[in-house]
């Protein structure tokens, strides 16, 4: 069902927008997003499995994202300037996607915890989203094991100068996310010259 179940994750996302995790209900979300709370139960099995719903879907959209980034017109420079900005956009306008970037979880946020046992829903979505989230390291792993793919341009298999660039070109963007407002939200001029000056750009 996933017309109810992207209705459902859409319904509690914008519960999470005003109120804290822990008192947003699932009779209120099954309600918002016009379905039985019984259909709810059926997809996510609980509260718990809605908010590791919740996580993997920020954390897909995120990744999404970055291979649009990838895919940009341009140099390596270019294409990791644009994954620069994509990463500080998501992390300033998604709170999921800070939190599953940096590790700091609110105590507004639900912080899902992997299952002890291999996931179990009938739900192949579901089974997915149980498998839990992605740790920071984790994260940072795919985005630039995914730009080392993108980029990669006739270089050999696995060159670790350009997984160096990309990695650093990550980091950047991530300081650039957790840094006070004051400092300029585009990451994407810094990675460009530091990319553009590094042996590998």
């Amino acid at each position: 069902m996933p017309a109810a179940r992207e209705a459902l994750l859409d319904a509690a996302l914008s519960a999470l927008s005003t109120l804290p995790w822990a008192t947003v209900r699932m009779v209120d979300v099954a309600c918002a997003a016009g379905v039985s709370r019984q259909t709810l139960y059926n997809e996510f099995g609980s509260k718990g499995g809605l908010a590791r719903a919740l996580v993997r879907r920020a954390a897909d959209s995120y990744l999404a994202g970055v291979e649009r980034a990838l895919e940009s017109p341009g140099g390596t420079g270019d294409r990791l300037a644009a994954t620069a900005a994509w990463t500080v956009r998501s992390a300033r306008t998604n709170s999921l996607v800070r939190a599953l970037l940096t590790g700091c979880w609110g105590e507004r946020l639900p912080r899902p915890a992997r299952l002890s046992g291999p996931p179990s829903s009938p739900v192949p979505a579901q089974r997915r989203a149980d498998a839990g989230p992605p740790t920071p390291a984790e994260l940072v792993g795919l985005v630039r094991d995914r730009a080392v793919a993108a980029l990669a341009d006739g270089s050999p298999p696995h060159d670790p100068a350009l997984a160096v660039t990309c990695e650093i070109a990550l980091r950047l963007a991530l300081s650039y996310a957790v840094a006070a407002s004051s400092v300029p939200a585009d990451a994407a001029p810094l990675v460009r010259e530091v990319v553009e000056r590094w042996p590998a750009g």
